[in-house]
């Protein structure tokens, strides 16, 4: 049974302190322009800011007003489908080998990665110019230790 909501959608609030924002930046952005007053200039840019901080509310209305069916939702969210009898056995089944693969081939990866590897040891003297420390990295230079 799906909830059905009024005019403004589910995030009324949201809406309604929208508006409020505008109104209120607006005001002030007006009266800063209109209004014969020394700090004019700081009621402009406090209206603007204002103005500007309502589009936070008017993302979160126009998000929170977004309708996604559940069939939708089942890949992003984990929700089971409601597969019957083979159909939902071999997606299981498929499923659960797919995850163990991955986890063997990470674990497999990880291991051969540190057999390949080889240390490196730098030497460094307080000669040596860093080309000769880079070099010997490589192993294309060796530094006399």
């Amino acid at each position: 049974m799906e909830e059905v909501y009024g005019g403004l959608g589910r995030c009324s609030w949201a809406f309604w302190l929208a508006v409020v924002f505008d109104s209120l930046g607006l005001l002030v952005l007006l009266l800063g322009v209109f209004a014969d007053l020394f700090f004019y200039d700081f009621l402009i840019y406090a209206g603007a800011i204002v103005i500007f901080l309502s589009l936070i509310w008017w993302v979160f209305w126009y998000t929170g007003n977004i309708e996604v069916p559940p069939e939708q939702l089942e890949d992003d969210v984990g929700l089971l489908k409601k597969d019957k009898g083979l159909t939902g056995v071999l997606r299981r089944f498929s499923s659960r080998i797919r995850s163990s693969l991955r986890r063997n081939h990470s674990n497999a990866g990880a291991a051969r990665g540190k057999r390949n590897r080889a240390p490196v040891t730098l030497a460094m003297n307080t000669d040596e110019n860093l080309s000769t420390v880079c070099d010997s990295v490589d192993g294309s230079h060796t530094a006399a230790v």
